[in-house]
């Protein structure tokens, strides 16, 4: 067996071939990314951009030049933090274990960071965090938007709202931007009647993977926005060499691309170590699971993430529950499988993508609006005119509460979480 393991080893040959294959000037696929990249400026400008757009105070300066409506909300969100308004982690388990909590020990090394998806609408933060104060419950940690950007970035200033609720509260978050499969960049997709073209990938055909390129490097400057959503195989090699040029860009890999068991999460792994700078940082901060995966792959590629390095880096991101239509079979719950694994695997996160199926049962008995991922897709003036805008409303604090319900099922198990650092972790 040892001999046959020693014919895999990657000979210094062949690693010589790579650099070869990127250093060539006739290598026209480098040439244009790097053509893309000298339009906004060398990666050091380009960093500096991208700091001083993030600034809490700068951004609040364009909402007041802006004159936008969400301004006072931003502030209101400051004014409660400074306040000291939000439950902290302390008093979150003493509420859950009562007197018990004292006595327990949490694995803090094991933290599961909790995690919100879609948060489409910077009103919503403003509602959730109202409720969060009310009823002593945590913001999450984490958030990811699939709105689209240029709707956002023409939304009264949304997009800057949002950005700055992110940095008042310390959470990380992510956005989707607009070039990827849905965006009619595959011409000879459409609806149901070319549904299986999909299985070839929704995919960044021809130019456009140099499009998500250049739309990242345009946000990232203007509005400092460093985390993006990569469903594509070429956009993810791009972001890793956007990295190693020096440009402090980072990445999640979508469910979509399907790292379904352990060599496809070893490859997406190893193309990271590959490209990594040489203080071992690498632009891929986390990647979703596929849902079907079980906890053994996770345990089994924990193994092989910490041996390249990347276990305090790459977070691995665990649908919990799903939106009730068009993405999963239902009933669609995978707690359990987290309440196993947390304790076992560092730097996952809980992703909350629906609400509990209890809950999404009743509003279908109901006759009610479900959480559905295609709402994702919708323009927001369409949502309003139709009359879904409250029904969306709540499909996203069901998932807040979501988040909640698997906070305190970790911790009635003394496991830990990480909910917005700024507000609880104090």
């Amino acid at each position: 067996m040892a001999d046959l393991r020693e014919r895999l080893k990657i000979g210094a040959g062949q690693i010589d071939a790579i650099n070869d294959l990127l250093m060539d000037g006739r290598n026209e696929a480098v040439s244009a990314l790097l053509d893309v990249v000298a339009k906004y400026g060398t990666p050091e400008e380009i960093n500096r951009k991208a700091r001083e757009a993030r600034k809490i105070e700068n951004l609040v300066a364009r909402l007041k030049a802006e004159d936008s409506p969400y301004l006072k909300d931003v502030e209101w969100l400051i004014e409660r933090r400074d306040a000291g308004a939000f439950v902290t982690v302390e008093q979150y388990r003493r509420k859950v274990l009562g007197d018990r909590a004292g006595a327990m020990t949490f694995e803090d090394d094991f933290a599961v960071t909790l995690e919100i998806s879609a948060a489409q609408y910077f009103p919503w933060i403003r509602l959730e965090a109202e409720q969060a104060i009310a009823r002593g419950e945590l913001m999450p940690g984490r958030f990811i938007r699939v709105r689209k950007m240029k709707e956002q970035e023409k939304d009264d200033g949304d997009i800057l709202a949002f950005a700055a609720a992110m940095e008042v509260m310390g959470a990380s978050y992510v956005e989707t931007l607009d070039t990827k499969g849905t965006d009619g960049s595959n011409v000879h997709l459409g609806g149901p009647a070319t549904i299986t073209g999909y299985f070839g990938g929704i995919g960044q055909p021809n130019e456009h993977a140099l499009k998500w390129v250049d739309e990242f490097l345009y946000y990232y400057t203007n509005y400092g926005i460093r985390q993006v959503l990569n469903t594509n195989s070429g956009t993810v090699f791009l972001g890793y060499m956007l990295h190693k040029l020096g440009i402090d860009n980072e990445f999640k890999i979508s469910v979509f691309m399907g790292n379904d068991n352990p060599y496809a999460a070893m490859w997406t792994l190893v193309g990271a170590k590959l490209f990594a700078r040489e203080d071992g940082t690498t632009p891929l901060v986390g990647f979703n699971w596929s849902n079907s995966i079980d906890n053994e792959t996770m345990e089994i590629t924990a193994e092989i993430r910490r041996g390249l390095g990347f276990e305090d880096v790459v977070r691995f991101e665990h649908h919990i529950t799903e939106t009730w239509k068009s993405i999963v079979r239902q009933p669609y719950d995978r707690r359990e499988d987290l309440l196993e694994i947390a304790g076992k695997v560092k730097n996952i996160s809980a992703k909350h993508e629906g609400g509990d199926v209890e809950v999404e049962m009743a509003i279908e008995a109901e006759g009610g609006h479900n959480s559905d991922i295609l709402d994702y897709f919708r323009d927001k003036r369409e949502v309003v005119d139709s009359g879904d805008w409250e029904a969306l409303a709540r499909n996203y604090l069901d998932k807040h509460n979501a988040v909640n319900h698997s906070a305190a099922a970790l911790t009635s198990r003394g496991l830990s979480f990480i909910a917005a650092p700024r507000l609880h972790h104090r």
